[in-house]
């Protein structure tokens, strides 16, 4: 079980994500620093209590559309040798000490528990709130037992989202990094909401599961 700390992280989140979105390939340039509100997501618990595991979305305003992204993230109490370039910064948390906070796809305890979920072994949990199931997120699938976790991660970043496959023969499973309420998965899908900063709430699919090509 995950428990929420109210406490401070130095940078936030925000700061270190304004940072890091203008160096992905999926993030649309707006001649200016992104201006970042944080918009919704949930969490996911790590079964062994180490990995923080939280799916975010934030909103850009700094150009003339509000584009809203989703970035996976992962807390760790020590250095992941294995996603080393997926490091996004390390960050000082109030409780915990030193954190290092990773683009948690490339994270092997995130890519676990997001097929877990697909699968329907794994709850989403509410982002804020410790111990609290959320159910406005959905997960559908229509085959359990296809992923390889023993395998090596494939990943691919491409204008609009991070491919995954873990095997040869697996589906590829997909982020949408910039979320588009009209996307859906020819064989599942993760959807859930966010709200714009005028209100308005919104709803698209986090993740997409396509057969490989």
């Amino acid at each position: 079980m995950s428990v929420i700390y109210r406490t401070t992280i130095t940078p936030t989140k925000l700061e270190l994500l304004t940072a890091w979105l203008p160096t992905r390939p999926w993030y649309v340039p707006t001649g200016a620093a992104p201006l970042l509100e944080k918009a919704g997501g949930f969490r996911l618990d790590d079964p062994a209590g180490e990995v923080g595991i939280e799916f975010m979305v934030v909103t850009d305003s700094s150009g003339d559309e509000v584009r809203s992204y989703l970035v996976p993230l992962t807390y760790r109490g020590a250095p992941l040798d294995s996603a080393a370039d997926a490091l996004i910064t390390t960050a000082e948390h109030g409780v915990l000490g030193t954190r290092w906070v990773y683009d948690g796809i490339h994270d092997p305890v995130l890519i676990g528990q997001l097929t877990a979920l697909l699968d329907g072994r794994a709850e989403p949990q509410a982002q804020s709130e410790t111990d609290t199931p959320d159910p406005t997120v959905v997960a559908s699938f229509d085959g359990t037992g296809q992923w390889d976790l023993s395998a090596a991660p494939v990943v691919e970043e491409g204008a609009y989202g991070t491919d995954v496959r873990l095997g040869a023969d697996a589906p590829v499973l997909r982020v949408a990094r910039l979320l588009d309420p009209k996307a859906s998965g020819a064989r599942g899908e993760v959807t859930a909401g966010w709200r714009l900063p005028d209100g308005e709430e919104l709803r698209a699919a986090y993740f997409l599961v396509f057969d490989a090509a």
